[in-house]
């Protein structure tokens, strides 16, 4: 039996564009940020998920019953050079993979 191919749609929001180490160690992961905008993380991009990846927004994260959250508190990571935030990108792209895994879904390379 050959499953119907599932698609992965990524929703990118956060409150600001972050600090500029953060800044940097998204760029020295491989991801373009330059044509993103600073987005909160609506009800409705929430409701239309199967899960939820947050990273530090704490209680100004809107919870829909029924979702499934993966969530890590960041703590105060402002005035810290990159080496302090260079972790971060990397925990969210273990998180992406754990889930497609889950869900059977090939990563793209």
């Amino acid at each position: 039996m050959t499953r119907p191919a599932r698609r992965v749609r990524p929703c990118w929001a956060w409150q600001s564009i972050g600090t500029p180490s953060l800044v940097e160690a998204i760029k020295e992961a491989g991801i373009d940020t330059s044509a993103q905008t600073p987005k909160i993380l609506t009800t409705e991009a929430v409701q239309s998920s199967d899960a939820v990846i947050t990273m530090g927004c704490g209680g100004a994260c809107p919870v829909s019953p029924g979702k499934r959250y993966l969530g890590r508190p960041l703590g105060d990571r402002a005035g810290q050079g990159v080496e302090a935030v260079r972790p971060i990108p990397d925990a969210v792209e273990q998180r992406v993979h754990t889930l497609l895994s889950e869900r059977h879904i090939p990563a793209s390379a």
